[in-house]
């Protein structure tokens, strides 16, 4: 979704031409009152948009859904960036950008989506259900419970939940994270996956408060303590 038909129709284009099936919209409320009706496998969002802005558009998308989201932000617009997966958005790409990026980030995406759907698994234990301590994890059903309490998580934010929880006590480095959470093509900085890790706490903190097995190791990584 874009408010730049040229770049909505170029878009659409090119993904319908690599297989895709795309619907496009202008504004953000246009947006909502379709995924209302019927949510699609993912959703491209501009953060500037009429009517109702990227932001505004994923915060109610993350009411109802965890579905990929990834956003298109400005060039040098970091604060965007951080906002954007702080919020739940899964992934970014900057504009002005390649839509051949764009075409493998959405596939990366797709990819990580259906692995944890039940589709191609690396390792056989990344299918089964994960319990430590008040956590439970049940990658085929992508579903995650603390304390027998729900928690909605988006594909990255349970790929790094699974990554620090199948190891408790050990570290994990940013950069193995990336790996966890990321195609090897995609490239993603520090910042990202602290984001990510900030709205993943923010998250289990819904379900429990005092929720704080999740440890940063300043310079170093994360790690995750059993409680």
């Amino acid at each position: 979704m874009d408010d730049d038909r040229n770049i909505l129709t170029s878009v659409a284009m090119t993904l319908e031409a690599e297989g895709f099936e795309v619907e496009t919209y202008n504004d953000g409320q246009s947006a909502l009152d379709a995924f209302n009706k019927r949510l699609p496998d993912m959703a491209v969002l501009d953060i500037k948009m009429p009517r109702m802005d990227g932001m505004d558009l994923l915060q109610r998308l993350r009411q109802k859904t965890s579905m990929p989201v990834i956003f298109l932000t400005s060039k040098d617009d970091e604060i965007d960036e951080v906002l954007g997966l702080r919020m739940g958005a899964d992934d970014y790409v900057k504009k002005p950008f390649s839509q051949r990026l764009l075409v493998e980030r959405i596939r990366a995406l797709l990819r990580r989506q259906e692995a944890l759907a039940g589709g191609e698994v690396v390792a056989q234990e990344e299918n089964r259900i994960l319990e430590r301590g008040q956590l439970r994890m049940d990658p085929l059903r992508h579903a995650v419970t603390w304390k027998g309490n729900d928690v909605s998580l988006t594909v990255t934010e349970f790929l790094l939940l699974q990554a620090l929880a199948q190891r408790p006590g050990f570290v994990k480095s940013r950069d193995q994270l990336m790996d966890v959470a990321y195609d090897d093509q995609v490239y993603v900085d520090d910042r990202t996956i602290d984001s990510h890790i900030k709205r993943l706490r923010k998250k289990m903190r819904t379900a429990d408060p005092d929720f704080a097995a999740i440890e940063t190791l300043y310079g170093i990584g994360y790690r995750y303590n059993e409680e």
